[in-house]
This record gives structure tokens, C-alpha cells and sequence, in this order.
């Protein structure tokens, strides 16, 4: 499973989701334009020292993306898309998830392209919220939706609530130096 921010803007939210790429070990992707420096110190921040454990990957455009992501599995990539969108789809509640699945979020401000949408209008979800309200925080949104796939999938990380720091976390990792 792998997890894609299509032109992320806010830092904090980008961290999060890295600390959470970090927890439950799976690659993130960030799709240029970002809002951000990779050396911003909000985005260090809300990745903690989980830097190390990070595995980034960082690409020019969604062309970009799609060329790495359709390498990862013998399925076809358009079957592995799961966008995420306020606007429509199946509930995330509601959707099966494999292994090798890819879970797209677009930026804070506007979602995920139109176009991109309407190439792929049957692998929209959405996560249920109330009449009125226009949307979650894109974190709140990735963990969430990472953690029911991962659930659903078979794959949540095993931990018995022991933690033992990673070697590096006392290193000033920077999230800049995490791509691959």
C-alpha cells in the first residue's frame, strides 16, 4: 500500500502524514507543486524524529507518479487508485482494499484535479460528515483512511505498545535527505 499527496500545501499536514508513513511502513509519495520547502521547519517538526524511518519519494508531476506507482504491483494501477475527495464516491466504510492499493489525497485547498476525478470517477471515496461542514483536515483524512484500508486489507502494523528509539532519532534528519 502506498500513500500519494497530490500538490500538498500545508507543512504540518505533510509531516503528519509522513509520521504516519513512518508508523505503519508505507512509502509516501508528494506530487509537485508543494506549499512548502522540504527543509521547511514545520514540516521537520510534525514529523518528529521519524525522519529516518521515512520512505519519501518526491515527483515533478503526477505523470511523474504514475510512472513509479504502475511499477509496484502486477495489478493494473488504475485498479489500485483509491482518490479520496469531499465530493462524492463510495464511503470509505464501504470500499474493499488489497495490499497493493494506492491511496491518492489532493491538496488542502481544492482536492484532487478534476480531471484526474473524472479519469477515475469509480475510485473516488469519500469519508461521511455531517450536512454543512465542507471538509476534514487533510491528516485527519490520511489517517484515517490508511488505517481502514490497512484494516481491511489485512495489514496493521503488530505492536504490543513497546516503543525502542530508532538509532537515528537522535540525528537531525532532515525531511529533504529522506527521497528516494
Amino acid at each position: 500500500m502506498e500513500i500519494v499527496l497530490v500538490h500538498p500545501e500545508i507543512p504540518h499536514n505533510s509531516g503528519c502524514a509522513a509520521r504516519l508513513a513512518a508508523a505503519t511502513g508505507l512509502r509516501l509519495h508528494l506530487v509537485e507543486p508543494l506549499g512548502f520547502s522540504l527543509e521547511d521547519r514545520y514540516l521537520k517538526r510534525a514529523g518528529l524524529d521519524y525522519w529516518p524511518q521515512v520512505d519519501l519519494a518526491l515527483h515533478a508531476d503526477w505523470d511523474a507518479a504514475v510512472a513509479e506507482l504502475e511499477r509496484g504491483s502486477e495489478r493494473p494501477l488504475a485498479e489500485r487508485l483509491h482518490l479520496f475527495s469531499a465530493r462524492g464516491g463510495a464511503s470509505l466504510f464501504q470500499t474493499k482494499f488489497e495490499q497493493d492499493d494506492v491511496l491518492v489525497f489532493g491538496s488542502e485547498s481544492s482536492g484532487l484535479p478534476a480531471a484526474l476525478l473524472e479519469r477515475h470517477a469509480e475510485r473516488r471515496l469519500y469519508v461521511p460528515i455531517r450536512p454543512g461542514i465542507r471538509s476534514l483536515n487533510l491528516a485527519n483524512v490520511v489517517c484515517l483512511g490508511v488505517y481502514t484500508a490497512l484494516d481491511r486489507a489485512s495489514g496493521l502494523p503488530v505492536n504490543d505498545g513497546a516503543y525502542a528509539a530508532h538509532p537515528q532519532a537522535d540525528e537531525d534528519v532532515r525531511p529533504s535527505t529522506r527521497i528516494r
